[in-house]
């Protein structure tokens, strides 16, 4: 399964994007501030320019783990549908634990990827449905055996 964030609107404090489904739209998203950070760059200049939970994923390709049970989330009775698992990008340069969730806004982030509808400006509505309905679809590929992959542009 291929997944493409495509971002579209890089304001001052938050990014909004696309977000793809084998060449289908699926939702938008919020994130952090794009710091215009790569995957290639070396990981001494990522971590020169990331300011912690205030930055956007580099962009590039990573896989998606659907295994990784989350010690916060799985607290949440929001959750419970998930068994506290959330999907969760692997290898990100100069980041760890970065996962695709519910929430608001970029304040919602710390550098996760937030999925919705941005229909108001500077966050995302309806996103605990939308992130149900990204769960079956993710988590239907994992059991099928399927990997999961998300190009971030």
């Amino acid at each position: 399964m291929i997944l493409k964030l495509r971002r579209i609107a890089k304001k001052q404090l938050y990014t909004i994007g696309k977000l793809y489904i084998n060449g289908a739209y699926f939702c938008d998203t919020i994130e952090d501030k794009d710091r215009g950070l790569t995957q290639m760059m070396p990981l001494d200049l990522i971590k020169k320019i990331k300011v912690y939970k205030q930055t956007a994923i580099p962009t590039g390709t990573y896989t998606v783990a659907m295994g990784t049970r989350s010690p916060k989330f799985s607290q949440k009775p929001a959750y419970n549908f998930t068994e506290g698992r959330l999907p969760r990008l692997l290898s990100v340069p100069g980041y760890d634990g970065i996962l695709i969730h519910a929430g608001t806004n970029q304040n919602s982030s710390a550098g996760c990827l937030i999925v919705g509808q941005n229909k108001v400006v500077g966050q995302v509505i309806n996103s605990m449905a939308t992130f149900k309905k990204l769960w079956n679809i993710l988590d239907a590929a994992y059991k099928a055996g399927d990997s999961i992959k998300i190009t971030i542009e």
